[in-house]
């Protein structure tokens, strides 16, 4: 607060400096550097740092979890589903943890959960050619409450051990979360932001869909065909399908 002194019987004037207190710009900066949070695209970066072809050149082209498994490397396709879903719980977390005092509530967290997630669909460092983010919105809801990550996981399991499709069992997944998220929280901002998260994922996997429906979509553990295997040159080095 700055004041003015009383000047020739006029009152004081005092002025407030609290719209550029970083309590004004803190829910902006959280959603943007959720956002660059979200834009790392772990997949690549785990597929260069073990000398794997870049996955965005082969299989599906989704830079993911499952797409990284076709390489062969079952620890690089692990590695990447925990970091990707590590960079969606985070973020989440700590505006939940420490948020509260810097004027960062329920909203925040929604446009945190949002900004993360977009960032894994359109990622600012790797061409806005991201994955389709099912780890990266598991870790988000496990952030916004355990129960939410917990029944939203076991859909995922249940139908990808029954049918062996991870893309079916991220839909069907997808369609339960906001349910799940309304059930635990109530119909507020999260179950906003879930239903919008989980209208990101459907929209991404309608290629997905349309193999489902042609029975073409490749199964859990199917082995890889020649015409998408990663080129051996591509296997030298970590500069190998760098963008």
């Amino acid at each position: 607060m700055l004041c003015r002194p009383p000047q020739r019987g006029a009152p004081a004037v005092c002025f407030s400096w609290k719209v550029f207190a970083l309590d004004s710009f803190a829910p902006l900066l959280a959603t943007v550097a959720a956002y660059l949070i979200g834009s790392l695209s772990f997949a690549v970066i785990v597929s260069r740092a073990m000398g794997l072809a870049d996955p965005r050149s082969y299989g599906s082209g989704n830079p993911g979890a499952t797409n990284v498994l076709r390489s062969g490397s079952k620890a690089a396709a692990f590695v990447t589903l925990l970091l990707d879903a590590a960079k969606g719980l985070v973020p989440v977390l700590l505006v939940k943890a420490y948020g509260k005092p810097l004027g960062m509530e329920d909203g925040t967290i929604a446009m945190v959960a949002l900004a993360v997630f977009a960032g894994h669909l359109w990622p600012l460092f790797f061409r806005f050619r991201g994955g389709k983010g099912v780890a990266t919105a598991a870790g988000i809801l496990f952030a916004l409450d355990w129960r939410i990550g917990l029944g939203t996981l076991a859909t995922w399991l249940v139908v990808a051990v029954v049918f062996r499709y991870s893309s079916l069992a991220g839909l069907v997944a997808a369609v339960f979360a906001p349910l799940f998220t309304a059930l635990a929280l109530g119909f507020g901002v999260h179950a906003a932001a879930v239903l919008a998260i989980a209208a990101l994922l459907v929209w991404r996997h309608a290629e997905n869909i349309r193999k489902l429906l042609a029975g073409q979509e490749r199964r859990i553990g199917e082995k890889r065909s020649p015409e998408i295997s990663p080129p051996p040159a591509a296997r030298r080095g970590p500069s190998a399908g760098a963008p």
